[in-house]
């Protein structure tokens, strides 16, 4: 390309130019960053009925375990957004991840349940934190055309921590003890948190529109555009990307109030899902006469399946349009859970039935961090994100303690499995309502995404 004659902005360089190497190591850290996120966020589903054990107690209390991590994600999300917004996108991301190494490391020496639960608590603090600001320093540095496309894809790392750490978990706690599994989520992200010093850049779209750091932003874009004369690139951004006052405010002006709750309400929906089945396959499994090598891989899939759909999520969006794809992924998932309760089958077809529900529901995730990404501007896109995380982490803390008072009040696991799908089925009729609702852009195909 040639060399722009007048002065561009940052932004319109980046949205100007394809992606190149160096936006593509840093979306990649993002990516390792939720893989490590994924792997520590899912320890304690594949640990839970040997803790179990040790501890003599009942699997079902696990319930309130599973949601202490949960309410630590909702806090550390909804607050390091708007501290990210603030100071930046890369020392949230790293304190983030030392946090809930660390905790992981201490986990590893627990000796009763309340420390357990204290544990757990913390580490979500360090969990909540990371994604948020990935997604939005990842989405900074991608051209706006490719986003539908690059958000779902640096989202893969959820589904593959998970998967990771179900496959690690089936040959580690037969053989070492579950124990050996908050080592290995805390020693992996203590050394991963000390190279992202050096390696993960700050948000260049950040330091442009809180004019800071020219000689920073110049460096960087001499790396995302080498063939651009410094002198024609403007390093200020539109006014109307600066924002004054508290950043959660502005979720709600310049017509983005309606667009933020019909966020909201499936964020809710889907993280309730993704943890009432990621939170309870395990054991469910296990109380079918499953081993834990099989209940581990079984639920495996189901984290295997969501990496295949976020590769393949944004293009179903730019395709179909957000709604219709989420339509489908949400009706589809409903009938593979059902066929999972209903059905007496083999493990061949367990694995199957796992896999296909993993891909629809984690890849309905993916798909909505995509459209949060889109929806807000740079000045208030952690904000957002982390907004419509926290707000989804109530349905992630709710569905975990329904599990366990469902298995307290005698559920069979096909009736928790059923009930799965009536969730599916609410998420199906919010994304339906949107649909026709007034000032949905967010829903709209291939959306034009705010910088």
């Amino acid at each position: 390309m040639e060399n722009i004659a007048q002065k561009s902005s940052v932004l319109d360089v980046i949205d100007e130019h394809s992606l190149g190497a160096f936006q593509v190591w840093t979306v990649a850290l993002c990516g390792l960053v939720l893989v490590l996120d994924g792997l520590d966020a899912q320890i304690i589903n594949y640990t839970a009925p040997s803790i179990a054990q040790t501890m003599h107690v009942a699997v079902s209390r696990f319930g309130t375990i599973f949601s202490s991590s949960l309410i630590g994600l909702m806090i550390a999300a909804m607050a390091s957004g708007p501290i990210a917004d603030r100071w930046g996108r890369k020392w949230p991301v790293i304190v983030s991840v030392f946090s809930f190494s660390a905790f992981s490391l201490l986990t590893a020496r627990v000796a009763s349940f309340n420390e357990l639960w204290a544990l757990r608590f913390v580490t979500g603090l360090g969990l909540g934190g990371a994604m948020p600001n990935v997604v939005a320093l990842a989405s900074e540095y991608v051209p706006r055309r490719l986003l539908p496309i690059a958000v779902p894809i640096v989202f893969i790392g959820m589904p593959l921590g998970g998967t990771l750490s179900g496959l690690i978990s089936a040959a580690a706690i037969p053989k070492w003890g579950w124990r050996s599994m908050f080592y290995i989520g805390g020693v992996v992200p203590l050394v991963i948190s000390i190279l992202l010093i050096a390696l993960l850049p700050e948000s260049i779209r950040f330091l442009a529109v809180k004019s800071k750091a020219p000689d920073t932003i110049r460096r960087i874009m001499a790396r995302i555009a080498p063939e651009t004369a410094p002198a024609n690139i403007d390093l200020s951004v539109p006014p109307d990307e600066k924002h004054a006052g508290v950043p959660v405010k502005h979720l709600f002006t310049e017509g983005r109030a309606l667009g933020t709750i019909l966020l909201w309400i499936p964020y809710f929906m889907n993280l309730l899902l993704i943890y009432f089945t990621g939170s309870w396959l395990p054991a469910l499994l296990r109380s079918e006469g499953m081993t834990i090598a099989a209940a581990s891989t079984a639920t495996a899939f189901f984290s295997f399946g969501g990496m295949f759909a976020c590769l393949a999520e944004g293009y179903f969006i730019k395709w179909s349009g957000a709604g219709a794809v989420l339509l489908a992924e949400y009706a589809l998932a409903g009938g593979f859970l059902a066929m999972l309760a209903v059905l007496q089958v083999r493990f061949p077809v367990v694995l199957m039935l796992t896999f296909v529900a993993g891909f629809m529901i984690i890849g309905a995730q993916g798909g909505l961090n995509a459209l949060a990404a889109n929806f807000y501007p740079t000045a208030v896109r952690s904000t957002g994100i982390g907004w419509a995380l926290g707000v989804g982490r109530i349905g992630s803390i709710v569905g975990p303690l329904l599990g366990g008072m469902f298995l307290a009040m005698g559920w069979k696991p096909g009736g928790m499995l059923l009930f799965g799908t009536a969730v599916a089925a609410c998420a199906c009729v919010s994304i339906l309502l949107s649909a026709f609702s007034r000032g949905a852009s967010a829903y709209s195909r291939d959306p034009a995404p705010q910088a």
